[in-house]
This record gives C-alpha cells, sequence and structure tokens, in this order.
C-alpha cells in the first residue's frame, strides 16, 4: 500500500516563504513523475508542479520563478519550496504520484497567505 504524507503548511504573510514535504511509505524511484497539486475553496484542483526520476521539473505559469520542486531520494520525501507567496497561492496543496496505472494521493496540508 502506497502512503504520501504531505507536511509543512501553514499560515504566513504576503511574500514570505513555506516548504511543503511529502513522504512516501515507498522508494520513489518506483514513480516516474511525483507532482504537487492544490485546490483553493470554490476552484478545480490545478496542477503546480511535477518532477521526473530523472530530475526534470515543470511548473504551473502561475509559479514559475516562485516555487521549486525538488526530490530527495534517500529520504523518500519530494519538496515544494514556496517564495514570494501570494493570497491567491491559498489553498490546500496535494502530493500526487502513480504506479501501475493507481494515483496516490496524499492527505493534504493548508497554506494559507494572509496578513
Amino acid at each position: 500500500q502506497v502512503q504520501l504524507v504531505e507536511s509543512g503548511g501553514g499560515l504566513v504573510q504576503p511574500g514570505g516563504s513555506l516548504r511543503l514535504s511529502c513522504v512516501a511509505s515507498v522508494s520513489i524511484f518506483s514513480f516516474n513523475v511525483m507532482r504537487w497539486y492544490r485546490q483553493a475553496p470554490g476552484k478545480e484542483r490545478e496542477l503546480v508542479a511535477a518532477i521526473t526520476s530523472a530530475g526534470f521539473t515543470n511548473y504551473a505559469d502561475s509559479v514559475k520563478g516562485r516555487f521549486s520542486i525538488s526530490r530527495d531520494n534517500a529520504k523518500n520525501t519530494v519538496y515544494l519550496q514556496m517564495n514570494s507567496l501570494k493570497p491567491e497561492d491559498t489553498a490546500a496543496y496535494y502530493c500526487n504520484a502513480k504506479l501501475q496505472d493507481i494515483n496516490y494521493w496524499g492527505q493534504g496540508t493548508q497554506v494559507t497567505v494572509s496578513s
């Protein structure tokens, strides 16, 4: 059973930073791609960032230059470093990985950007 556990969310002022972590219960080498999504109240879930097993990354236009996704294979962990946070970044953030055609999701971690 694959489990993904996110942490690192919280309340931060505009312009601040947070680092989210996603720890997998299996080796993240198992996943070709790991992704971070977010969902704000009343909105659809959207892809924020992705990282392949080779380390290639991709970002939503709204976070390019501010967010950075990385992975630590030894710790089975994927990170999302979020800088220059804006109120519109407020959302629940979810880690995602797919294995053998099954999509796995974490429980989410809330990020609130407010003064």
